[in-house]
């Protein structure tokens, strides 16, 4: 869609973060290309010409830098600049650090993509030659020619949330594979054990009585087949509590209790894998625990925020997936359009088109992993409760032209909760599943 002027919206966002970058690297200001790494620093001092003015190595930690930024600045006065503006790779926190310092002399600073940086040193000569001198000078050449972005500041109320998250989804992936552990060590030792729920890991009765199994049994299954069927179910009982239950399902106690006489499985590693077992759901149960109160901490952070009663309205989106999406996404309002955060969590349409001919279609897979995850994770949980995102699934994997796989209708359904999420957080909106769905609003179709 464009203009008179024949500019598409493209167009001008584009132009607006030109005007913008233009602003922070001004042609009165040289500019400092760092090389951030542990101890061993290299800085240059370059015009926007990637003329060289000055260049130093420096043995420093990342809050030692303020020396070199002012040797920085000082070079460049004397070369007839104005002042400096930094720009570096967003490597770990280092960038964080020569931020703050940059800001507490009045200096800009911009980022540069490492894998840009990557693709440009071969660009540079042809040989892929790398060096932390070089490097910087990339850094420079890069900036100059405004292939940067300026860097997301967050506040401490969302700093702390982006930390929240990150402790979440390390301790989601940790539960992750202490099922696929217990999992695997059941169908070797005792298969039996699975088939007594549809859904085990996700029962807590199952839970609760294997619990009592594994803590009873020693590698021998035939001592808590010993206890009887109504000692066992007591045994369950007061286990549920620690599952966070009360009332157990007795059908799946009993189906459990009678797998303890199936032979099945590998007996030489029964007990070995039984006792292994035991280890892994007791580190289960504790994961979980934690990701319980992390999630309690994140929701109360989007309470600060004042976001939980407006994402919630959207129907299938818990507080924690919310919160766990806004983690990575920082503050919505710094992306221009919804447009732009589906592309910064790099679920948006790549284009191969050139032409008369039309390649495949795909995501680009660029921008933010995590936040690509935790969208993806999200879908999974709404999906059967959100009625438009459900129908929208069903369209898009039943329609007779450019059908989608189900992998493929998730990836855009979770480009449409992004979307949701950046209109109802930016405008201050209860969730309009008749806006989502495509239609007029409510009030006005009224």
């Amino acid at each position: 869609m464009s203009d008179r002027s024949g500019l598409s919206r493209g167009d001008r966002n584009r132009n607006a973060r030109l005007a913008r970058l233009r602003e922070l690297l001004p042609f009165d200001h040289a500019i400092v290309g760092i090389d951030l790494a542990d101890e061993k620093q290299a800085a240059v001092v370059t015009d926007h010409d990637s003329r060289v003015i000055a260049r130093r190595r420096m043995n420093a930690r990342a809050w030692e830098l303020g020396e070199l930024l002012d040797w920085a600045v000082e070079k460049a006065s004397a070369a007839g600049f104005a002042s400096v503006t930094v720009a570096c790779e967003p490597t770990g926190h280092r960038w964080r650090v020569l931020d703050q310092l940059a800001a507490g002399r009045g200096l800009a600073l911009v980022c540069v993509q490492p894998l840009l940086a990557c693709r440009s040193r071969e660009a540079e000569d042809l040989t892929r030659d790398k060096s932390d001198p070089k490097d910087a000078v990339l850094i420079a050449r890069l900036a100059s020619e405004l292939r940067c972005y300026e860097p997301e500041r967050a506040d401490a109320v969302w700093a702390r949330l982006r930390h929240l998250g990150a402790r979440r989804r390390q301790l989601t992936t940790d539960a992750t594979a202490q099922v696929s552990q217990i999992r695997d060590l059941l169908e070797c030792a005792w298969p039996a054990a699975l088939s007594a729920s549809g859904s085990p890991f996700r029962s807590v009765t199952w839970c609760a009585a294997l619990a009592v199994v594994l803590d009873r049994c020693a590698g021998d299954l035939g001592r808590v087949r010993r206890l009887g069927p109504a000692r066992f179910e007591a045994a369950v009982r007061r286990e549920l509590p620690r599952w966070s239950a009360i009332r157990p399902c007795l059908r799946i106690v009993r189906a459990l209790y009678a797998a303890l006489g199936d032979p099945a499985g590998v007996m030489a590693h029964r007990p070995g894998a039984l006792e292994r077992a035991h280890l892994a759901l007791g580190d289960w149960r504790d994961t979980r625990a934690r990701l319980a109160g992390i999630e309690a901490r994140m929701t109360a952070v989007l309470d600060d925020l004042g976001l939980t009663a407006l994402v919630t309205t959207i129907a299938g989106l818990t507080p924690a997936g919310a919160a766990a999406i806004l983690a990575e996404t920082g503050d919505p309002a710094r992306f221009a359009s919804p447009r732009s955060l589906v592309r910064h969590a790099g679920l948006c349409p790549r284009d191969n088109a050139s032409g008369e001919h039309q390649g495949k279609t795909a995501i680009s897979g660029r921008g933010r992993p995590a936040l690509r995850l935790a969208a993806w994770r999200a879908v999974w949980a709404a999906m059967p409760n959100n009625p438009v995102m459900a129908a929208r699934f069903t369209r898009l994997t039943t329609r007779q032209d450019n059908r989608l796989a189900r992998q493929q209708a998730r990836t855009a359904c979770a480009a449409a909760l992004l979307r949701w999420i950046h209109v109802v957080v930016t405008q201050r909106v209860t969730w309009d599943p008749v806006i989502a769905a495509g239609g007029a609003p409510l009030q006005q179709a009224a």
